[in-house]
């Protein structure tokens, strides 16, 4: 690919953001190779946090882990696991970083507003205006029964519940007024008479009447992010959320049909069509060479995907134990079990398995492919490969088209997995234009180039087009 001309583009100007995601549960970080570090030593966190710092990332995210991954019924000992409470964590990096996002990803389903706004807001003031949520809901009932209640919520209805639960959240946000606290300690009062005002709401998940205790931080409210990528997802976000993750940014012409896709949905949102950033997740591998670059993947593929890991999955797809069966061998020979995929291990419900393995052993039987090996080609297609100066030039068309914003980086490898990324390729990446050189701003909303927070907005601003 030539590199993209900045005057023959639609966003000649376009500045790629990049995130990384931490990402706690999971078989896609390596554990296993020599200098894979602790998923739970608060050092690893810090060296994520401080390289993508160095590096002029805009955010830190850390996942929340309701549960523990399992598999009938025993917990799944080949993943990593280590996810400390989000905002007790994301408030420890505040202390040692200075100008990277802190972003939580907390669950609506199983959290109350009252709290979780506080606890939002609270890291919102020790970071000075960095932190952001990532709004997620759950639909399995092997988590909620970690919950009194129990159970799940239906597709529909956990979007129900995080929109009030948004709502309530604002409210709370809102309820102090700017410059409603004593500025000198001459001040005849501590607070201006009706700064503070009580938040009384009562909906359908949320019955609330409190007086908020904290008052905004630098950037108004924590920046929202949105992962739903069903209809009522992409909607829910483009009426509520400042930023998208999405899995639509491998291929060029996917991430370009989600990103107008979005845009649409915002203008029949009554928002302008570039106030949502679109970071797609990805995974970056960087090789000196294109070859190099190649066999890189496929070691990171060996090690992401072990034996043990590639007959977990199978098995799941099968319906059966595949446990002591040979992995670099061939597919199994039995039919598939169709049973009800409870989401366990992180796998996506299959509609028709029978019809998944019929195309996995075609596949398999025309390139000669073991189990493990179709496991690797036929499971999710992650990231991005090549030198630093072929993925500069790919992101930079990526972006000034349109398709994305930027990415949230996936480490194969904590704590080292950003190095090449910060060392190699934001300098070509900077070459081009297409990426900061300096932060220019204090807060995460600065950082991504956001407007005021929606509820901060006039209406004629709301209608406004960019």
């Amino acid at each position: 690919m030539t590199r993209t001309d900045p005057l023959d583009v639609p966003r000649p100007h376009a500045q790629l953001h990049f995130g990384v995601f931490f990402q706690g549960v999971n078989h896609w970080t390596i554990w296993s190779a020599p200098d894979s570090g602790s998923q739970i030593d608060p050092a690893s966190f810090r060296r994520v946090a401080q390289t993508a710092e160095r590096g002029l990332f805009d955010a830190f995210f850390l996942g929340e882990g309701l549960r523990l991954r399992e598999v009938d019924g025993r917990i799944h000992d080949l993943d990593v696991a280590g996810r400390p409470d989000a905002i007790t964590q994301l408030a420890a990096l505040a202390a040692v970083t200075r100008r990277i996002g802190l972003v939580s990803t907390s669950n609506s389903t199983f959290n109350e507003p009252a709290d979780l706004a506080r606890r939002l807001s609270g890291l919102d003031l020790l970071s000075e205006g960095r932190a952001g949520w990532n709004v997620v809901t759950t639909d399995n009932a092997w988590t909620g029964a970690n919950f009194r209640r129990g159970g799940y919520l239906d597709h529909a209805d956990r979007y129900r519940r995080a929109e009030e639960f948004l709502t309530v959240a604002r409210a709370l946000w809102d309820g102090w007024e700017d410059g409603g606290i004593a500025g000198s300690a001459g001040a005849r009062e501590w607070s201006a008479p009706d700064a503070v005002r009580r938040v009384r709401h009562r909906g359908p998940q949320f019955d609330v009447d409190l007086v908020p205790t904290l008052p905004r931080s630098a950037q108004g409210h924590p920046v929202i992010f949105q992962a739903g990528d069903s209809g009522e997802g992409r909607d829910f976000a483009a009426r509520n959320a400042d930023v998208i993750f999405s899995a639509h940014g491998n291929d060029f012409d996917d991430a370009l049909a989600f990103a107008k896709d979005l845009r649409t949905r915002l203008r029949a949102a009554g928002r302008p069509d570039d106030d949502l950033r679109i970071l797609p997740g990805t995974e970056i591998i960087i090789g000196a060479t294109e070859e190099e670059a190649r066999e890189k993947k496929r070691w990171i593929r060996l090690q992401q995907v072990t034996p043990a890991t590639a007959l977990g999955i199978a098995g799941l797809l099968w319906g059966i134990d595949l446990s002591g069966r040979d992995a670099d061998g061939p597919l199994p020979k039995e039919d598939p079990v169709v049973t009800e995929n409870d989401g366990s291990f992180g796998a996506r419900r299959i509609a028709d398995p029978r019809a998944v393995v019929a195309e996995w052993r075609a596949k398999a039987e025309a390139h000669g492919w073991s189990l493990r090996e179709t496991v690797i080609a036929l499971g999710p297609q992650r990231g991005h490969v090549g030198t630093p100066s072929g993925l500069a030039d790919k992101f930079a068309h990526f972006v000034r088209h349109g398709a994305i914003d930027g990415f949230n980086v996936t480490p194969y490898l904590i704590p080292d997995g950003l190095d090449d990324i910060v060392d190699l390729l934001v300098p070509e990446l900077q070459e081009r234009g297409v990426y900061r050189t300096e932060y220019t701003g204090n807060t995460l909303r600065e950082h991504l180039g956001l407007r005021d927070p929606l509820t901060h907005r006039s209406a004629r601003d709301r209608r406004q087009a960019g």
